[in-house]
């Protein structure tokens, strides 16, 4: 594995990370859950990232990472990034949601002991809050460092001004910001927008999630929708209203695009991703070790010619 540097940081991450939003909660297979886990580590994925709310229900993934954590990972903490989040509903009553230092705190005070540890990595404030002050959200995440809850801070799903904002109070606080957490993907590119240039004049690193466009990017839907996929599932994010004609014809050409490359589309669509040094990872969420595999092998073909980038803008248009 070959690690890329997150921003102007000290840190560096593999540029394929393993997220637990989907197939970790208790409606899952834990067995499957410790085989990806073991696979993504042995194959030098060092990253691995949870929130507070991930499942179904909240909290279990966290819970079960913590399991497995407890019975396989332990002795190998010092080789481990593990970061988690808060921003989105996690408890009822008016402190369980958004972006008050109260929330936060208390946040990641249940992921610790859900996962069994004493810190994190990395805790991200899960997306913007429009009814709390940015100085309070960002000084709750410089009071977790302080605490020892956390060694670096992130923010997600924030636009390109507010990422600036943020940052800037970060910074006077003595705490910068280490990593964004965008969604994107081929097929959802708003970051170059102006957050990508935020990030790259501020030094922070980006780690893009849903780069496969929860499986549309992927040869899996290209015949209709089949069972046991993402868009069967009523729990999932996407859903079969998504998978149109329109998206199945760009999906075909993108996919000759990715054989002409001697490529999975899915290894595609990641190599698509990285190829800009501004992004530091990809979040590859997987229901099976092969697909965990298959996604690693985008690592081998990261270089695009300029007739295959163009090739790629004339289908995305």
């Amino acid at each position: 594995m070959s690690y890329r540097r997150c921003g102007k940081s000290g840190i560096v991450l593999p540029p394929i990370s393993l997220g637990l939003w989907h197939n970790f909660g208790d409606v899952d297979v834990l067995e499957n859950g410790k085989q990806m886990l073991h696979t993504a580590f042995d194959n030098g994925i060092t990253h691995f990232d949870l929130a507070n709310n991930y499942g179904p229900p909240p909290g279990s993934a966290e819970r079960n990472f913590g399991e497995i954590l407890k019975a396989s990972f332990l002795p190998y903490r010092d080789e481990l990034i593990i970061s988690t989040k808060a921003g989105y509903g996690m408890w009822s009553g008016p402190y369980g949601d958004w972006g008050s230092k109260k929330y936060l705190v208390s946040s990641l005070d249940q992921s610790l002991k859900r996962m069994g540890l004493d810190y994190v990595d990395v805790f991200y404030h899960h997306r913007p809050d429009p009814n709390t002050p940015l100085e309070e959200t960002m000084s709750a995440l410089d009071l977790i460092v302080r605490q020892g809850k956390a060694l670096y801070v992130g923010v997600s799903n924030y636009n390109a001004e507010d990422t600036l904002k943020a940052s800037k109070i970060l910074k006077k606080l003595g705490t910068p910001c280490l990593i964004h957490q965008p969604r994107y993907s081929m097929f959802d590119r708003w970051v170059e927008d102006g957050l990508l240039d935020v990030l790259g004049d501020e030094g922070i690193g980006a780690i893009a999630f849903s780069p496969l466009a929860q499986g549309l990017l992927t040869n899996k839907y290209i015949n209709g929708v089949p069972e046991n996929s993402r868009a069967s599932k009523a729990t999932g994010f996407l859903q079969k209203e998504s998978v149109t004609e329109e998206v199945i014809n760009k999906v075909v050409k993108l996919n000759t695009i990715a054989k002409n490359r001697n490529q999975s589309l899915a290894q595609m669509a990641v190599a698509w991703l990285l190829k800009d040094d501004r992004i530091t990872s990809v979040l590859v969420g997987v229901s099976s070790e092969a697909q965990l595999l298959d996604n690693l092998g985008a690592l081998k073909n990261l270089e695009f010619s300029n007739s295959e980038l163009e090739a790629i803008e004339t289908v995305l248009k």
